[in-house]
């Protein structure tokens, strides 16, 4: 009986800062919210460099069999036309501009709602920390309440039961009557009932921070 209320003084939690960096790390809503930003960030660089699309540089090259068409000219004879025919190569580069007057126009306010949008997610992401600091808190607290109400009820449930043993030797001696000796024998059940109702609520309030931060506290109470 000692051995189980000191079980009880015995109960350590990890401190308040690893928890609150535990939850932050393993809450879903929050890393959907980092992808956000990640994506978002990438639309805002892919935006800021669409410029970039309306320059270039075009390259064409040809090959072919090419007429070729001259004039020959002699005094005191008509002009007379050459044809010849020729298979050459042709290349040809040059750059080109091509700067549609909407997208001109509109290309600020796209970076700029990119811009609005990265900041969004950000500001959500950052909601969701604060409110996810503030869960771990108040289910800390919590816990820490639970653990103290179990000490209390560990304690009375050890002088209950020291109590009724002592009362069954004093009535079996015929030293309490037997209304005297239910009346504690009821006070120790119900001293048990609300053990049992604290432990449950303990177990329920560890298990729910387990569950937020992520990881086992390794409270092995029975």
């Amino acid at each position: 009986a000692v051995e189980r209320s000191t079980a009880f003084d015995s109960i350590t939690l990890p401190p308040l800062s690893m928890l609150i960096d535990s939850a932050i790390a393993h809450n879903a809503m929050l890393k959907f919210f980092e992808h956000s930003i990640d994506a978002k960030k990438s639309s805002l660089s892919a935006e800021s460099k669409s410029w970039t699309k309306s320059f270039g540089i075009q390259a064409d090259v040809r090959y072919g069999s090419f007429n070729n068409f001259s004039t020959n000219t002699a005094e005191g004879q008509s002009p007379s036309l050459i044809a010849t025919s020729t298979n050459q190569t042709n290349f040809g580069v040059g750059a080109y501009v091509k700067l549609p007057l909407s997208d001109f126009v509109n290309r600020k306010n796209y970076i700029q709602l990119a811009k609005a949008e990265v900041h969004q997610a950000e500001s959500m992401a950052e909601v969701q920390r604060d409110e996810i600091r503030q869960i771990v808190i108040k289910q800390y607290n919590e816990l820490v309440l639970k653990i103290s109400l179990l000490q209390i009820k560990a304690k009375n449930l050890e002088t209950s039961r020291i109590n009724l043993v002592m009362a069954e030797k004093e009535f079996q001696n015929g030293i309490i009557p037997i209304g005297t000796y239910s009346s504690i024998s009821q006070t120790a059940g119900n001293t048990e009932i609300t053990f049992q109702e604290a432990m449950s609520e303990f177990k329920t309030a560890y298990m729910i921070l387990e569950e937020i931060v992520g990881f086992k506290f390794n409270i092995n109470i029975q």
